[in-house]
């Protein structure tokens, strides 16, 4: 009788530092209560076969299937990368059990792999660190799946934990992990706005950021000056691009600093200038996403963005404990297609 090996990774939500994880900046995403659990039964085969909670079929695949855009690929890339790894010699049956919302900016994709690659790890009793399963599971994202995404989500579900934030240099990988705050919480709620990061928009983010590196000689957007963006040549919307991931990284340190000093105030402000660059210079909101935000903060959060790689999704706003059942009253009052996802707190 072949042993099933179970693994489980969090959903996260990226408090502050949004697309500055491919650029060489600091994310502070924290993780949630929502999770990916994955049993693993390694096979004799190349065979395939996936079945999860949200789908009402399983699907068959062979291991050495090229992506498809079918929601299966995440799996089958991380067992594709198992096999890279030495984790597995040959196919598995997975089974998917997730409490995380597809197509929400909370890393289901990531969280996927990340879970499918523990039980791997497990199954082989392998030596590789959770920071290693991050980088595996990135690959998988940017070369098996197409998405040419950074290392904030993989990191953060592999490694954070519920009550704590992620304070991760993306450059270096260096982290640490602050504890959330007793006295506030952070809510997640889902515009009902649903979008994949393969339909492309996120890809002309990532290609605009690209031609703005070229044009300063650095892979590492996030460290430049400001004011060396601004009075530069370089062309729009590359600029506007640049400017976001700069002034994002350094409100994201402050962020950070003002999460383990429990100032709430200057958090809740830097996350609703988060929004503003995202909307203004990044251009990855959308008009109903900006109304959510505003009424939120209308409604009594401290600060609120959006949340993720944009163009819908969610949102997390920051809110004084006690307080959330009356907001939420208010706020989905004005945005019925909005829903509560979860909160986070220490």
């Amino acid at each position: 009788m072949t042993k099933t090996f179970t693994a489980s990774a969090p959903g996260r939500v990226n408090l502050i530092g949004e697309h500055t994880d491919y650029n060489g900046g600091m994310v502070l995403p924290a993780a949630l209560s929502v999770t990916m659990q994955v049993e693993l039964e390694p096979r004799t085969d190349e065979q395939v076969v996936i079945a999860a909670n949200d789908y009402p079929e399983a699907a068959e695949r062979h291991l050495d299937e090229p992506a498809e855009g079918h929601w299966s690929d995440p799996a089958l890339g991380a067992l594709r990368e198992a096999r890279n790894l030495d984790l597995l010699a040959s196919g598995a049956n997975v089974t998917v059990h997730s409490t995380v919302p597809q197509g929400s900016g909370l890393s289901s994709s990531a969280a996927l792999i990340v879970a499918v690659l523990k039980a791997a790890r497990a199954a082989a009793s392998g030596s590789q660190s959770d920071v290693d399963l991050a980088v595996a599971a990135r690959r998988v994202e940017n070369d098996y799946i197409g998405v040419p995404c950074g290392i904030m989500d993989q990191m953060a579900v592999a490694l954070a934990t519920p009550g704590t934030a992620m304070a991760l240099d993306t450059k270096s990988l260096e982290y640490r992990l602050v504890p959330l705050p007793k006295t506030h919480e952070l809510v997640v709620l889902h515009s009902g706005i649903y979008r994949q990061l393969t339909e492309g928009r996120y890809a002309i983010r990532k290609e605009e950021c690209d031609v703005a590196k070229a044009h300063f000689g650095t892979d590492d957007l996030c460290l430049l000056a400001p004011d060396d963006i601004r009075a530069s040549e370089c062309e729009e919307p590359a600029k506007s691009r640049a400017l976001h991931c700069v002034t994002e990284h350094r409100r994201t340190v402050k962020a950070a600093e003002a999460l383990e000093s429990g100032d709430m105030c200057t958090l809740g402000v830097l996350m609703i200038e988060s929004h503003a660059s995202m909307r203004d210079l990044f251009e990855m909101s959308l008009p109903a996403i900006d109304a959510l935000v505003e009424d939120a903060v209308e409604c009594g959060a401290i600060g609120a963005r959006l949340t993720g790689g944009g163009f819908g999704g969610c949102i997390v706003a920051l809110l004084e404990n006690g307080q959330r059942d009356a907001w939420l009253a208010a706020l989905l009052a004005k945005h019925r297609e909005a829903r509560f996802i979860d909160a986070a707190s220490g």
